[in-house]
C-alpha cells in the first residue's frame, strides 16, 4: 500500500486544539487524524455496506 500525503487548511486555534488532544492521548498530529479518519470510516462501514476498496 503506498503512503499518500493530504494537504488540509485548518485554522490555528483548531490546530492548537488538535495538539492538546493527541498530546493527551499520547499520539503526534498526524497520527490524531489518521485514527479520528479510521474510527470515521469503521462507523461508516458498520451503517453502510463497504465499497472493497
Amino acid at each position: 500500500m503506498a503512503i499518500k500525503s493530504l494537504s488540509i487548511r485548518i485554522d490555528e486555534e483548531m490546530l492548537d486544539k488538535l495538539h492538546q488532544v493527541a498530546d493527551y492521548e499520547g499520539r503526534s498530529a498526524n497520527s490524531q487524524i489518521l485514527y479520528l479518519i479510521r474510527k470515521c470510516v469503521e462507523e461508516f462501514e458498520k451503517e453502510h455496506k463497504p465499497s472493497g476498496k
